[in-house]
């Protein structure tokens, strides 16, 4: 099978542990502990698969140079895509006295979306009055997520490009990075007062645009083969930015800080089996 499809296909499929995640959530909603634990997990697995895999993959095949300006230019991209987006940030606003999500304990009182045709048309499904903020929280995390996933759908395509079973243990790995994130845009929604099935297809969308970052990355590293090296430090870069910015301090805040330490060991552990059993 063409190798574009095969990326096409596996980057649809990690992307798809955001609806995951927000079908947990919208079952049983995690407390403090598990949400710190989950989100502990998702920055373990992007820490440990960036420096482990990515960054020391492109360093074995190009250099210590294409390596440290790969990782670079993905940090700095992220870096300029958060400051030129701030109110999309992962888990909280970066604008004064915006929510913090998402278990904002004195919440602005509720709200009905009849009347507001740009909500109505996405969410159509609710029973009744919302919480404000929390449905702000919620959509901002949605945006963020889509926002920093196309990226990371870089990681699975270049990887495939490097070698299939490379990509392959890339694609499950971000699966299980995407789990929590899907938790997390759901939860807020969930708690605002719109529907169940608005808050799982909110957080199963939000993933999909992984599959197009990926799609970019094979049409472009199929042609120049020779970035291959610079676009997995480029994807390592991204990660580790994303991690360090947003995962940690949002399972910190709002989670458990011991249990969010157990996590990302936890998620660690992960990538260590993950790449014992593929040989990678």
């Amino acid at each position: 099978m063409n190798p574009v499809i095969n990326i096409l296909l596996l980057s649809l499929l990690a992307s798809l542990g955001t609806g995951l995640g927000g079908l947990i959530a919208v079952i049983r909603r995690p407390g403090r502990r598990t949400f710190g634990f989950l989100m502990g997990v998702t920055a373990g697995v992007m820490i440990s698969l960036s420096f482990l895999e990515l960054v020391n993959e492109a360093w074995e095949m190009a250099g210590y140079v294409t390596a440290t300006v790969g990782f670079a230019l993905g940090a700095l991209f992220m870096f300029a895509i958060d400051v030129l987006t701030p109110h999309v940030r992962f888990g909280e606003a970066e604008v004064k006295r915006e929510p913090r999500v998402p278990f904002s304990p004195d919440p602005e009182p509720a709200i009905t979306l009849h009347g507001h045709r740009h909500r109505r048309r996405w969410f159509r499904n609710v029973p009744g009055p919302v919480d404000r903020r929390l449905l702000k929280t919620g959509v901002l995390v949605a945006i963020g997520i889509a926002i920093h996933n196309a990226p990371e759908g870089i990681a699975v395509g270049a990887g495939y490009m490097r070698a299939p079973e490379f990509g392959i243990f890339i694609a499950i790995a971000i699966t299980l990075h995407n789990i929590p994130e899907g938790i997390a845009t759901a939860l807020p929604l969930c708690k605002s007062g719109v529907s169940r099935w608005d808050a799982f297809r909110t957080a199963l969308l939000s993933g999909l645009t992984e599959p197009l970052g990926a799609l970019l990355a094979a049409l472009f590293l199929s042609t120049f083969t020779n970035l291959v090296p610079g676009a997995l430090a480029f994807a390592g870069g991204v990660m580790t930015f994303i991690t360090l910015d947003e995962l940690i301090p949002m399972a910190r805040e709002h989670g458990h800080q011991h249990m969010t330490a157990l996590g990302i060991i936890a998620g660690a552990i992960f990538v260590f089996l993950l790449s014992g059993i593929f040989g990678v």
